[in-house]
């Protein structure tokens, strides 16, 4: 069964920082781009960042530049979501899905349950 579980979520304190991790099971990574995306309570989902490590490619929301930073692990077949200097406004469901690039709209497969993150401030 192909799946990607999203796991890191947490409180924490504007400033601070979360690392969260999408895990593969049934395909590889490394064949795909990877994607997180977030949705916050009555707004749409928005994609947040991109990596595809076979093409050097990395993609990052305006908002989230030089705060976040996108890794992978293919030995782990997991791809990380490094966030520092969270603000409020990053509060939301953090999703991650497979992408044929970065620069596509396609979504591989259904959307997970997705890791929560919460803000304070």
């Amino acid at each position: 069964e192909v799946q990607l579980v999203e796991s890191g979520g947490g409180l924490v304190q504007a400033g601070g920082s979360l690392r969260l991790s999408c895990a593969a099971s049934g395909l590889r990574l490394d064949a795909y781009a990877t994607a997180w995306f977030r949705q916050a309570p009555g707004k749409e989902r928005e994609g947040v960042s991109c990596i595809r490590s076979s093409h050097d490619t990395t993609y990052y929301l305006d908002s989230v530049k030089d705060r976040f930073t996108i890794s992978s692990d293919y030995a782990k077949n997991t791809v990380y979501l490094q966030m520092t200097s969270l603000k409020p406004e990053d509060t939301a469901v953090y999703y991650c899905a497979r992408r044929p690039h970065c620069g596509s709209r396609l979504i591989f497969g259904s959307w997970g349950q997705g890791t929560q993150v919460t803000v304070s401030s």
